[in-house]
């Protein structure tokens, strides 16, 4: 269906038109389809403070070059969501490390996604993501997310650490999480989706 393509700031400029889509496509997603108005720009295009020379793209590029899902990583000894905006989720006292990094930005293409259920082109994204941390050495993510999130990754055989408690925010319930990054992650993930042991990465 398509490949992950690990995009930094070595690469980027190979990814140039990518890159710009990519955005492009986070502002219909998060500002156009979920109404995330803090977000909103005279250019349609979602680049928050984040988006920086330190953050790692996962790009999920179809055979036609379109971008079929994404998601981001931002070291977490560097400014992050968590630690700038949300710092209260997780006591104050963000996870930080040279191996922690924060996953943020994931979303699946409006045409992909599969009414009542996630998508195979959600699990491509997912594995490309654990695929993505154990290539470049990142054995933990953190993440803010919607309350229901770790549940569902427990489901796939996610280790989930919930760091604090859930936020009433206008834009839906939230937490923080810590998410264990290893080979049997990513196994129990390839089998809830029914994929092969092939990887699904490019680059980095």
């Amino acid at each position: 269906m398509f490949k992950v393509h690990i995009v930094d700031w070595s690469n980027r400029r190979a990814y140039q038109r990518h890159l710009e889509n990519y955005f492009r496509v986070r502002y219909e997603i998060y500002v156009d389809g979920r109404k995330w108005r803090q977000l909103e720009r005279p250019i349609p295009l979602e680049i928050d403070a984040f988006d920086t020379k330190h953050s790692v793209y996962l790009l999920g590029i179809d055979e036609d070059g379109n971008i079929a899902g994404g998601s981001r990583l931002v070291p977490t000894l560097r400014p992050h969501v968590l630690s700038e905006v949300f710092p209260t989720l997780a006591g104050n006292e963000p996870p930080r490390g040279a191996d922690v990094y924060e996953w943020t930005r994931f979303f699946i293409a409006p045409s992909l996604r599969r009414s009542g259920g996630s998508s195979r082109a959600a699990g491509l994204v997912l594995c490309g993501l654990l695929e993505a941390c154990l290539k470049l050495g990142i054995g933990r993510i953190s993440v803010v997310c919607e309350a229901f999130w770790p549940e569902r990754l427990e489901q796939l055989g996610w280790h989930v650490t919930r760091l604090g408690r859930v936020l009433n925010h206008p834009d839906g319930d939230i937490l923080a999480m810590l998410i264990q990054v290893d080979e049997k992650t990513l196994e129990s993930t390839r089998v809830a989706y029914c994929l092969d042991d092939a990887s699904v990465i490019v680059g980095g």
